[in-house]
């Protein structure tokens, strides 16, 4: 081959190599960009969630798999199977229950309080109510329909809009309160738009944000090249990121080890959320979860 010949195949080697990289699917190409795991890893790994000062389970128990409607695919399972659930994953050091007003899973979550120490475990819930009375009356049925005396972390829920943190100021003062009179230990917000994330990122009132990644964009507030700088400002500013649709609410279901490393390895997220329907997925999950890293 003559010089001339071999510059030119090399060339095309090249050209073609970085064509078939960025021709690979969206999970492929975000997996390569990652550094590798530096960390071991582990579900039951002890965290702190920002400067809230709240310590709990890297891995957070969801319990709204398609949550709606004052139902999900976990409170299907029924008062004692949800709870079960819950509890299996509490015999293996998860101490983060994650619930909603929306998910209809208070009870459930109650059930499974009364079998376990409550000053080990955080609580997580989400108000969907945007005026300040309702959601003053809804910590008070929330605490109820728990079964608890304070929850730790109470959400501004499913938010869309950009200029949330002034439309929504009443409600913040709501929670702001509840804080100062230990109803409640944080409050923060889960955002289901990019407008509404970078208004997050800018409030000094969030102090948790519960956010959509995954590494094919499935539905997230926007795809993870957009998102992921967000998260890092957030991150910056001492808020706590919490992962949510790591699984991209099923789309990932056949490459979870792939969902898994790709959320541990953005070195960005304090915990996240997966919704187990079953015990053996519940440890499954678990398992992945330290083998991957």
């Amino acid at each position: 081959m003559s010089s001339m010949h071999r510059r030119e195949f090399l060339s095309y080697t090249a050209r073609a190599a970085s064509g078939a990289i960025f021709s690979l699917h969206p999970l492929a190409r975000r997996l390569m960009a990652l550094p590798p795991i530096a960390s071991k890893f582990k579900a039951n790994d002890t965290v702190t969630l920002g400067k809230t000062g709240i310590q709990t389970s890297r891995m957070a128990m969801g319990t709204g798999t398609s949550g709606v409607n004052h139902r999900s695919h976990q409170t299907a399972l029924g008062l004692q199977g949800c709870a079960a659930v819950l509890l299996n994953g509490y015999d293996q050091g998860l101490r983060f229950f994650d619930t909603a007003d929306g998910y209809g899973s208070h009870p459930h979550v109650a059930e499974a309080l009364k079998h376990v120490d409550r000053g080990k475990v955080t609580v997580m819930t989400k108000t969907d109510t945007r005026d300040p009375a309702g959601v003053k009356a809804n910590l008070d049925r929330f605490r109820k329909e728990l079964g608890t005396d304070y929850i730790d972390i109470v959400l501004i829920h499913c938010v869309t809009e950009a200029d949330w943190s002034t439309r929504y100021r009443g409600v913040m003062d709501v929670l702001s309160e509840a804080k100062q009179k230990g109803i409640i230990r944080s409050h923060g917000v889960s955002c289901h738009s990019i407008e509404a994330l970078r208004d997050a990122a800018k409030s000094p009132w969030v102090e948790l944000d519960l956010a959509r990644i995954n590494p094919i964009g499935a539905y997230m507030d926007a795809q993870p090249e957009v998102v992921i700088p967000v998260l890092r400002e957030m991150k910056a500013a001492g808020k706590a990121v919490i992962g949510m649709k790591i699984m991209g609410q099923g789309s990932l279901r056949s490459k979870q080890d792939e969902a898994f490393k790709y959320a541990l390895g953005l070195d960005l997220l304090d915990a996240f959320t997966i919704g187990s329907e079953s015990i053996a997925e519940q440890n499954d999950a678990v398992r992945r979860i330290a083998a991957v890293a």
